[in-house]
């Protein structure tokens, strides 16, 4: 079974538009497919739940919509297909998709071959002690970036994409600060003190396109772990020209290094998002990369990559 769904609110509630236009190619070209559009969460995930195991869905939206509709689609292991039309895409740039029209990705996402992909899954404990598990395709952040994510939800509705971004990480500079981590990869300490940010990447962006981990992989089987040291405004803003084409990692203040099992401890809280959603402060964080958990079209496979242990 086959299902095209489209989260209405993605793009700021552009996404909705593109309603019409769906429906009319899906009728001329497979009208045997089903759409939907739910304008709650609640009502996706009760779709996602009640498909047949190993149904195809195709999903319309960005990095969010696929975060929010990442658990029942895996609980039902579903196939994942993707129409961009987010704010991110950072999704889509890893799975070869990114710039298509949307025709031509509906067509690819109804007809093209899937194939396994990683996800990451942060397991994480909250300052009232609560445990909570949350799966993510594109990235896990912990710090300043999570704080940038946070603001960038309450930027000015004309911002889109990367703009929207960079103009979060300017006001977040107001406010800039570090918090004691002490961080550990496959059960080896990398780094304890003050921190920037702690980053786990499974696509090679984030942020709408930053080239956070040029040479990160959907599929390798690992993730990447991104860090910085601490530093001032001066030193973020000489970073972030060099992070926005790739030229960050030579940083003695950064490392970068694949892992399959990340520790992060933080006694007073570290503020986390996942693929850009704001979780909540976290004392304890174990991140796993679930290697080939995901069934999901693409147009590229990318499983040959270079060894990289510190920038």
């Amino acid at each position: 079974m086959t299902v095209v769904l489209l989260n209405p609110h993605a793009q700021g509630g552009r996404a909705a538009r593109a309603i019409p236009k769906l429906e009319n190619w899906l009728q001329a070209h497979a009208p045997d497919v089903s759409f939907a559009a739910p304008d709650k969460l609640q009502e996706s995930l009760a779709m996602l739940h009640n498909l047949p195991e190993g149904s195809r869905v195709v999903a319309v939206g960005g990095d969010g919509t696929l975060n929010r509709w990442l658990p029942a689609v895996l609980s039902r292991h579903l196939t994942l297909a993707l129409v961009p039309m987010g704010s991110g895409n950072d999704c889509a740039r890893a799975m070869g998709l990114y710039g298509l029209s949307w025709p031509a990705a509906l067509g690819h996402a109804l007809n093209g071959p899937a194939q396994p992909i990683d996800t990451g899954l942060a397991c994480w404990t909250d300052l009232q002690g609560q445990s909570h598990d949350t799966p993510f395709l594109s990235s896990l952040t912990a710090g300043f970036d999570s704080s940038v994510g946070l603001r960038a939800l309450s930027g000015p509705r004309w911002l889109r994409g990367l703009p929207r971004y960079l103009w979060a990480t300017l006001k977040e500079l107001v406010y800039l600060r570090t918090w004691q981590l002490s961080v550990s990869a496959d059960a080896e300490p990398i780094a304890s003190g003050p921190t920037l940010f702690a980053s786990s990447l499974n696509t090679p962006s984030f942020g709408s396109g930053m080239p956070a981990v040029p040479h990160a992989r959907i599929d390798d089987g690992q993730l990447d772990a991104l860090l910085a040291g601490p530093m001032g405004r001066p030193g973020v803003l000489n970073m972030l020209p060099r992070l926005l084409i790739g030229q960050h990692l030579t940083d003695p203040r950064l490392q970068c290094r694949p892992f399959k099992t990340l520790t992060i401890d933080c006694v007073d809280g570290v503020p986390l998002a996942a693929d850009g959603e704001y979780l909540g402060l976290a004392t304890q964080l174990r991140v796993h990369c679930q290697m080939a958990q995901l069934q999901a079209v693409t147009r590229q496979t990318n499983s040959n990559r270079p060894p990289t242990m510190k920038a």
